[in-house]
């Protein structure tokens, strides 16, 4: 056949030689598969990592973090592999690996997708940080997303839509989002720091799985998180219940394979630049520069029999962590620098070893307590106290009310513990609640503080403590219901809208309800209770108190000593055999510890424990604190007269509710919502 020639029309050159082998290509190259990839070779061909979103901006390797690798293959459509559990420490390219896999989903393997964090304010913050720079960095998808630049073009901060599927981000604390819609692929980020429950509709891990459920042995799931507390934990839980998998190095001397162990990092006693691993097998010490072929040339074994075998779980400290990430020398020194504190110690079991923490729970010694009282007047607010809450338990016959002196670092004073008589059915005894909102308190400087936030529980009576609520203010009285378990991310939620009563009239969603993870402040109480305290010479030569040290004065009895420790922290079995934390009672009163939950509460409402520097100053400041802490307990005459009503400020002498909230800079600041 010969070439066409100009004359040719287009339907003669289409059937010409050249036109039918051009159409035979293009068809067959149609019908040819696209090549098979794994999520890690996906990653190392298209994926782009943005310098707003990584430290090592560029193409991804996964060769940086080879442990990574099986991680993400597992997730590939070619693997057996249902639910994916991988527990690590902090920062070792977890949720980069479960971006590569959203991203290899989008471009590979179209499905609906759910990423879940732990709040809906943390996943807008990871769509504008991380998902929405994988889409921009990367060209394979960013034709492959929908640009948001109309209302309906179905790319928004929440959903991103492409060929074939759609990816939803969530929060674990919205049961809405994590029931919108089936899910073949589901991301569940940092689990650990989930509520315990979603909109008081369930676990959240529950919620979000049951929406794969029939998709049968195409979905995928992928649970990643930083442990927190031993029988608490759900991906200890979930990791328990896998295969177990330890990722396995090879010594440099012996090759013996092992995997790694804190204890097997041993240096000198204030020198941790001599950091060495220490092998195992011939105890040969390793050192740091060795990493990089370790992890090379690991393995991942499996160390367990799993219960599901559908299931793969994998634990990863940050010894394994790549060079010039966190070396052994700074792990050896965190973990010096973490000796002496309970919290210090626990982030970096948790953080670093990616391991959980056992709470103690034991009571302190109510004695002890008792014993080391302090000497200040009652309703007086000794040197240090920058702000007052009160925590309120309403009983049937009384409302026993605490209030509670801050400052920084969460040290606390108690200054009045008071017992309305009446209970909720007598309005007096809330004429006499309003009385002790609207008291004003001296402080050591000379000026008067009052009550910034008084959160009350509902347990007993709720319509009547709504009412109450409701006429007092939510400004100034957060109604609060206590939840079972744990919640160290966000112990406080909230607030819902519930139904009051006033003047005998029901109003729909008149008052505002707060939810309290009350485990999470006795657990911090108790260990802010066994804090050692500077002997009188250490203070006299201007030792501070540790931060979060409880003060206690003389003229509480040792009847309150021990309602604050009346209860203990035990391990309990579930009818499925997992263990779990619960609070037990030591004795039938306990009001002393469950007003200083509710008075710890309303300090977490007001933002206490998010303030940046400047307020804590601004505080100082409207006290007349130095920012150096003096002595607790001080009268005001040993350290400085008060000042004088022409140079106090004019919030102080005003006298209003909410005294050290007047500033116009706190005033307008976010924290107060």
């Amino acid at each position: 056949m010969s070439a066409p020639t100009s004359n040719e029309s287009p339907a003669e050159s289409l059937f010409s030689f050249d036109g039918v082998a051009a159409l035979t290509a293009s068809w067959r190259d149609g019908l040819t598969p696209d090549p098979f990839l794994t999520v890690s070779q996906w990653a190392d061909k298209h994926r782009m990592l943005a310098a707003r979103a990584s430290a090592e901006p560029g193409r991804y390797r996964t060769s940086r973090t080879p442990y990574m690798r099986e991680i993400m293959d597992a997730l590939s459509p070619g693997s057996a592999v249902q639910r994916v559990v991988f527990m690590k420490a902090a920062q070792v390219g977890a949720t980069e690996a479960g971006n590569n896999w959203i991203g290899f989903v989008i471009d590979q393997a179209p499905g609906p997708m759910l990423a879940v964090q732990p709040t809906v304010e943390l996943a807008k913050r990871n769509s504008r940080h991380r998902i929405d720079p994988l889409i921009e960095e990367s060209p394979a998808l960013r034709d492959r997303v929908k640009p948001a630049r109309s209302r309906d073009a179905g790319n928004t901060m929440l959903s991103k839509e492409f060929n074939g599927g759609i990816l939803i981000m969530t929060g674990a604390n919205s049961a809405v989002g994590l029931r919108s819609t089936p899910a073949r692929y589901i991301f569940l980020d940092e689990v650990d720091a989930y509520p315990a429950s979603a909109d008081d509709e369930g676990d959240p891990v529950t919620l979000a799985e049951a929406r794969s459920l029939t998709f049968s042995h195409r979905r995928k799931v992928f649970l990643a998180s930083t442990p927190t507390i031993r029988g608490l934990s759900r991906i200890e839980r979930e990791y328990e219940t896998s295969d177990q998998r330890r990722y396995h190095v090879p010594c440099p001397d012996c090759g013996a394979m092992q995997w790694l162990k804190f204890e097997r990092l041993r240096w000198d006693k204030g020198k941790p630049q001599t950091a060495c691993y220490h092998c195992e097998a011939c105890e040969a010490a390793i050192g740091e520069h060795s990493k990089t072929a370790m992890l090379q040339a690991g393995q991942w074994r499996a160390t367990a029999a799993p219960a599901d075998p559908a299931t793969a779980g994998f634990h990863l400290s940050a010894l394994y962590s790549p060079a010039g990430w966190l070396s052994w020398e700074a792990i050896a020194r965190a973990f010096e620098a973490a000796q002496g504190s309970d919290e210090a110690i626990k982030a970096f079991r948790n953080t670093i070893l990616g391991e959980t923490w056992i709470e103690t729970g034991e009571s302190p010694d109510w004695q002890r307590l008792h014993e080391r009282r302090e000497s200040w007047a009652a309703g007086t607010v000794p040197r240090g106290g920058l702000f007052l809450t009160a925590g309120a338990d309403v009983q049937k016959d009384r409302i026993e009310v605490d209030i509670w002196a801050w400052g920084r670092g969460l040290e606390s004073w108690l200054i009045d513990h008071l017992v309305l008589d009446g209970g909720p059915g007598d309005e007096a005894c809330w004429k006499a609640l309003d009385g002790v909102l609207g008291r004003a308190f001296p402080g050591a400087s000379g000026n008067m503080m009052r009550i910034t936030r008084l959160a009350i529980d509902t347990g007993y009576e709720a319509p009547a403590v709504y009412g109450w609520a409701r006429r007092a203010g939510s400004a100034h009285v957060a109604p609060v219901k206590g939840v079972e378990g744990f919640n160290r991310a966000s112990p406080v939620t909230g607030p819902t809208f519930v139904d009051a009563t006033s003047l005998g009239r029901r109003i729909r969603r008149g008052a505002k309800l707060w939810t309290v993870a009350g485990s999470t402040f006795k657990a911090e109480t108790y260990r802010f209770l066994r804090l050692p305290r500077p002997s009188e010479e250490e203070l006299d030569a201007g030792t501070h108190h540790p931060p979060g040290t409880v003060h206690l004065p003389t003229w509480v009895d040792s009847e309150w000593c021990k309602q604050l420790v009346g209860e203990q922290l035990i391990t309990v079995r579930t009818r499925r055999g997992f263990s779990r934390l619960e609070w037990q009672k030591l004795r039938e009163r306990n009001e002393a510890l469950d007003c200083r939950v509710y008075a710890r509460a309303a300090a977490w409402i007001i933002g206490a424990d998010r303030w940046p520097e400047s307020i804590w100053r601004d505080l100082e400041a409207q006290f007349g604190e130095s920012v150096v802490a003096l002595k607790p307990g001080t009268p005001a005459a040993a350290t400085a007269p008060p000042p004088t009503s022409a140079s106090k400020p004019q919030h102080i002498r005003s006298q209003t509710r909410e005294p050290w909230l007047r500033t116009r800079r706190i005033r307008r600041s976010r924290w107060m919502e």
